[in-house]
C-alpha cells in the first residue's frame, strides 16, 4: 500500500462521528435531553395558542402555580431515585395546608411560628411513612396508598371541626402580617418568593444528590438495595430520612398555598400526587430507581403545567384535561422505559471505534535470522518463587532489605521474604486491582490501581490515597479528570510522582478492548506531593504502559504497548517538555520498563507480534466485526506463549533479548534487577520468576540506584 493511501486511510479513522455521538449519549445529561426537548417544545407551541402568554403578569402568574406543586415534585422524585414512591404527598399536603390556616386565624400565631411547626408536621408525617418503609420493610406503593386514603380522612375529619371557624375567622378578624403576604404575594427582583425558594432547593439538592457522599448513598440504594446492604450502606435510615425529606418539602409547597388562596377546602391537594409523579417521571427521574435529579422533577413540572395552563386557558373542559393529563403519564412512563432502554443499548452498538495502525516491519525473531531478537534460551534456567501462590503478579518490586513483593489481581500486595522467599504473607489490601510499583525515598510503596487512581502503602502495611482524579482536558467531550486505568509509575529526584493511564475510555476489566481500537486514549500523568497537584503532562497516547526513570534523572521512558514503541520524555535540561520516539517497530508488545545495574534498561514483553495481527491493526473495519459478532475469548491476539525480555541502552540500541522457550514465564509483564537476579512478573502467571544474570552487579539495587545507600 503506498503512503498516500495509508495516509488516506488514517486520515478517514482518526475523526470518528460515531465516536463523538458515543461519548455525547454517554453524558449524564443526555438522559433527560427528550423531556428537554419536550418542555422546549411545549413551551413554544401552547404559548403561541394563547393570548399574552409570555407577558410578564402572566409568566410571574404562571410561576407561582407551578412553584407550589413544584415542591411536591421535588419530594416525588427524591423518593422515586431511592426505589420508592409516595402517594400520600396530596394528603399531607392537604393537611400542613389545613393546619397552617388553623394556627394563622383561629390561633392567631405569628409566622416565625406558624412556618416551622408546618415543617415539623410534615416531617412527622413523612416519619410515619419512612418508618413502615424503611424499618418495618412494608412496600411502599402500598403502605403510602393506605397513609394517603388516611391523611385524607383526617382532612375532612379536620375540615367538618374547623373549616367554619377558619372561614370567620378570615373574615371577621383579617390577619395582618407582611411576612406571611410576602410569602403569598411577594416577590424578590420581580421573581415570585416561591419561586426563589424552589430554585434555591432544588440547586442545593442537586448539590447534595450529586456531590456528596449521603447523595452517593441515596442512588446506589435507588440502584440496588441488596448491593448497597452489602457495601455497608445503612439503607433503612437512608430510607427513613428520604421520607423525612419528602413530608418536609410537600410542607413548604402547603405552607406558600395557604399563604397565597388562603383556602381550607377539604378538596385541596386531590391528585396532586398523580400530578407531580407524572411530572418527575416525564422529566427523567426513573421509576426504577437509581436515576435523576431535581433539575429533571423541575422540568417535568414545568411541562405539565405549562400543558394544563393551555388547555384551562383555551377553554378545554376537565374531563378532556384529565385525558390529557394520562396521555402524558402514559408518554413519560414510554420515555422513561424505552429512551434510557434503547440509549444504553446504542452507545455498546457504537462506542468501539476501530483505528487504522500501520506498525514498521518487525525485525525477524526466528531462529537463524541473526538479529537481536532471535529465540534463544536465556531464560530456560529460571527459578520459581511463589508457586500457586499468586494470581497474575502483574509487577514486582524489591526493598532495601531484600523482600519481595507483587501485585496480585485479589487486590493484595503480597510479600515474600525469608530464605528463598519461602515465607508469604499479604503486606496490602488495595481493593482494587494493584498494577506497577515504586518506592519513595522514604520507602513507601508507591502503586498505581486499576479503577481507583493512585495509592501508597506505608512501611507497616497502612493504606492511603495519593490521587484519583487529574485536570480535565476541556477540549474533550468526555469528562477525563477521573482516573481510571493508572498502570505503571515511577518518582523523579525531586519526589514527583509520574505514571501512565493506559486508557481513559474504558475500565480495568476492558483493556483488551481498547488493544482492538488502537486508539490514543492514554496519557502520562505528574503528582507533586509538595503541592498535592496533579496534572496531565502528556496526552494522546496509545496505551502508554511501562514508565521509567532515566540513570540521570532528567527524562521518563514510557512504552507504547499497541504502538511498540518506547518515547522519551524529558522532564530536565534543554528540552523540558519535549517528547521523543526513543525506540520505533519492535516486534514485540511492550509493557513495563526498568533499570538495569550496567546503566541501560530492561523492557518486558507482554505478546509478540505476529504478521496476521499487523494486518489486522491495518483494518479498522474487520476489528469492528470481531468486536461486535466473535466472543472476546475468541478475538485475535498477540502470541503470548513465549516470554521475552530485552535489554536498550540510553540511545535507544536494543542490545539483547531474552526467550523462555518452555512457556513456564510467558506474558512477562514486569522484570526487576536485584543483586545480580533477574525478577519476573506476569499479568497471567501463577509464580514469579527468578533468573541469575551473568556480569550484573552483585551488590546493585533499585532503592540504592534511586535514593542512594542508607
Amino acid at each position: 500500500m503506498s503512503q498516500l493511501n495509508q495516509r488516506l486511510l488514517y486520515l478517514r479513522y482518526k475523526w470518528s462521528f460515531k465516536k463523538f455521538l458515543a461519548e455525547l449519549l454517554e453524558k449524564r445529561w443526555m438522559d433527560a435531553i427528550i423531556p428537554f426537548v419536550v418542555m422546549v417544545t411545549v413551551i413554544i407551541v401552547f404559548g403561541s395558542q394563547v393570548d399574552n402568554y409570555f407577558s410578564p403578569m402572566v409568566l410571574s402568574m404562571t410561576a407561582r402555580d407551578f412553584a407550589e406543586p413544584g415542591f411536591v415534585a421535588l419530594a416525588m422524585a427524591i423518593c422515586l431515585i431511592s426505589g420508592g414512591i409516595d402517594l400520600s404527598v396530596g394528603g399531607i399536603f392537604a393537611i400542613v395546608n389545613f393546619l397552617a390556616l388553623l394556627l394563622i386565624h383561629v390561633y392567631g400565631w405569628p409566622v416565625i411560628m406558624v412556618v416551622p411547626v408546618s415543617l415539623l408536621i410534615g416531617a412527622i408525617l413523612g416519619a410515619l411513612n419512612g418508618l413502615l418503609i424503611g424499618f418495618l420493610k412494608t412496600k411502599a406503593f402500598l403502605t403510602t396508598l393506605v397513609t394517603m386514603i388516611s391523611f385524607r380522612a383526617i382532612v375532612k375529619l379536620l375540615n367538618l371541626k374547623y373549616a367554619t371557624e377558619i372561614a370567620l375567622s378570615a373574615k371577621n378578624n383579617p390577619y395582618e402580617s407582611a411576612a406571611w403576604d410576602f410569602l403569598g404575594d411577594g416577590s424578590l427582583f420581580g421573581i415570585p418568593s416561591d419561586v426563589v425558594v424552589l430554585i434555591i432547593i432544588a440547586f442545593l439538592g442537586h448539590i447534595l444528590l450529586t456531590r456528596s457522599r449521603p447523595g452517593w448513598h441515596l442512588y446506589a440504594v435507588g440502584g440496588g438495595r441488596r448491593s448497597a446492604r452489602h457495601v455497608g450502606i445503612k439503607v433503612e435510615r437512608i430510607i427513613f430520612f428520604v421520607y423525612v425529606i419528602s413530608g418536609i418539602l410537600t410542607a413548604i409547597g402547603a405552607v406558600f398555598y395557604a399563604a397565597r388562596l388562603d383556602s381550607a377546602a377539604s378538596e385541596t391537594g386531590v391528585g396532586l400526587e398523580i400530578l407531580v409523579l407524572m411530572s418527575v417521571v416525564l422529566g427523567g427521574v426513573s421509576i426504577m430507581g437509581g436515576k435523576g435529579t431535581p433539575g429533571r422533577a423541575l422540568m417535568g413540572i414545568v411541562i405539565v403545567m405549562v400543558v394544563m395552563n393551555a388547555l384551562l386557558r383555551l377553554g378545554v373542559n376537565s374531563a378532556m384535561n384529565s385525558l390529557v393529563q394520562g396521555m402524558i403519564l402514559l408518554f413519560a412512563i414510554g420515555v422513561d422505559v424505552k429512551w434510557l432502554k434503547h440509549l444504553y443499548a446504542s452507545i455498546e452498538k457504537i462506542y468501539v471505534v476501530p483505528t487504522y495502525l500501520s506498525l514498521p516491519k518487525a525485525l525477524d525473531p526466528r531462529q537463524g535470522s541473526g538479529t537481536v531478537f532471535e529465540f534463544n534460551d536465556k531464560m530456560e534456567d529460571t527459578e520459581t518463587i511463589g508457586l500457586d501462590q499468586v494470581d497474575g503478579p502483574e509487577d514486582v518490586i524489591l526493598d532495601r532489605k531484600g523482600r519481595l513483593y507483587g501485585s496480585v489481581r485479589q487486590g493484595w500486595i503480597v510479600r515474600f521474604s525469608g530464605e528463598n522467599f519461602s515465607k508469604r504473607e499479604i503486606f496490602a489490601n488495595l481493593g482494587g486491582r494493584p498494577l506497577g510499583m515504586a518506592f519513595d525515598k522514604n520507602e513507601n510503596l508507591v502503586v498505581c490501581v486499576g479503577g481507583m487512581g493512585l495509592y501508597g502503602v506505608k512501611p507497616d502495611g497502612e493504606v492511603f490515597k495519593i490521587t484519583d482524579e487529574t485536570n480535565r482536558t476541556w477540549t474533550r467531550l468526555k469528562d477525563d479528570s477521573r482516573i481510571r486505568l493508572a498502570d505503571d509509575c515511577d518518582i523523579a529526584p525531586d519526589g514527583k510522582i509520574y505514571f501512565s493511564e493506559a486508557t481513559i475510555r474504558y475500565k480495568m476489566e476492558e483493556w483488551p478492548v481498547d488493544g482492538q481500537e488502537c486508539r490514543p486514549n492514554g496519557r502520562l500523568i505528574c503528582h507533586d506531593p509538595e503541592t498535592g497537584i496533579t496534572k496531565t503532562v502528556v496526552r494522546n497516547l496509545i496505551f502508554p504502559n511501562g514508565v521509567c526513570l532515566a540513570h540521570d534523572g532528567k527524562s521518563i521512558l514510557i512504552g507504547l504497548t499497541w504502538k511498540c514503541d518506547v518515547l522519551r520524555y524529558w522532564i530536565e535540561g534543554p528540552k523540558k517538555g519535549k517528547i521523543e520516539t526513543l525506540i520505533s517497530g519492535l516486534p514485540i508488545y511492550i509493557d513495563n520498563i526498568n533499570r538495569a545495574s550496567d546503566g541501560t534498561y530492561w523492557l518486558a514483553s507482554v505478546g509478540l507480534r505476529t504478521p496476521v495481527y499487523d494486518l489486522a491493526m491495518e483494518m479498522p473495519s474487520f476489528r469492528l466485526r470481531m468486536v461486535k459478532f466473535v466472543p472476546s475469548d475468541e478475538w485475535l491476539y498477540p502470541n503470548v506463549n513465549w516470554g521475552c525480555v530485552i535489554k536498550f541502552n540510553e540511545q535507544g540500541q536494543v542490545l539483547e533479548s531474552y526467550w523462555d522457550p518452555n512457556g513456564a514465564f510467558s506474558h512477562v509483564t514486569s522484570m526487576r534487577e536485584h543483586k545480580g537476579y533477574l525478577y519476573l512478573g506476569g499479568l497471567h502467571n501463577n509464580r514469579i520468576g527468578r533468573l541469575k544474570i551473568k556480569g550484573a552487579d552483585p551488590e546493585w539495587t533499585g532503592p540504592n540506584s534511586y535514593w542512594g545507600n542508607r
